[in-house]
């Protein structure tokens, strides 16, 4: 009687042990589960850089920030081209140019915002990006009479805040995949080898005005695009509107 009752004692104490072990498994994989899972969406938040498109075409954006001596100049040489393009401006570029704001509105071309202020958005706060948002967009509004959809951040610098200030307030958060560097005072040529050797469907160029050759150049780029068999475009007229996702390298797919 003893011995069973030791055999009995020392059976409970395996089931015991090898229940907690059990429960303690299952706790541990349903934590690693949710790990997991938490990790897979910690998707950081991203600009969009260019689309996935069968349609040969690209959109030509350029940032407003500096003087606004060569916006007739711009103006001109788009006309002649019978292009239309996007224009990001910010806020108090569009305090001392509001008479250059205007032309650009009425010769067709597509207004985006680039912050009122263009300050280093990365080191500011939800509401602070906001409000650089909102200022400049109503400068936009009270010149063109319409809101902009559009925002490009400052210095191309971003995080997942100034991403959501964005989005979650009604506009298509822009960034590029091309750069002509223009503001490093490259000549035509030489901004031209940096975007036309590899110019595919559905990319977004960066340029600005107030540069030392943008001006000047303009023209043979824009014809070059054309060459190749692209049209030009603005940015509303290449990105997708709804139904869409941005991959991690922050191409715009639609679903």
């Amino acid at each position: 009687m003893f011995i069973i009752l030791n055999k009995e004692k020392i059976l409970a104490y395996v089931v015991s042990v090898l229940t907690v072990i059990m429960l303690f498994g299952i706790a541990n994989l349903t934590v690693n589960s949710n790990i997991i899972e938490t990790s897979a969406n910690l998707k950081a938040e991203l600009p969009i850089y260019n689309v996935e498109t069968e349609e040969k075409k690209v959109a030509f954006t350029m940032n407003c920030a500096w003087s606004a001596d060569d916006i007739d100049d711009i103006l001109k040489t788009l006309k002649n081209n019978d292009v239309k393009i996007t224009f990001f401006m910010v806020g108090d570029w569009i305090d001392k140019n509001a008479e250059a704001v205007k032309k650009i509105y009425e010769a067709g071309h597509e207004i985006g915002n680039h912050s009122n202020t263009h300050p280093h958005v990365s080191n500011l706060s939800y509401e602070e990006n906001l409000l650089e948002i909102e200022k400049c967009s109503q400068k936009i509004e009270q010149i063109t009479g319409k809101k902009p959809t559009l925002y490009r951040a400052p210095y191309g610098e971003y995080n997942d805040t100034v991403v959501k200030a964005g989005f979650e307030n009604g506009y298509y958060v822009i960034q590029w995949n091309k750069d002509t560097l223009d503001y490093q005072a490259l000549n035509g040529e030489q901004m031209w080898k940096r975007i036309g050797n590899n110019l595919q469907n559905g990319d977004i160029i960066l340029s600005h005005n107030g540069t030392a050759h943008t001006a000047d150049s303009l023209d043979m780029i824009l014809k070059n695009i054309k060459q190749k068999g692209f049209q030009v475009v603005t940015v509303s007229d290449l990105i997708y509107k709804e139904n869409y996702e941005i991959n991690n390298n922050g191409t715009q797919i639609k679903k």
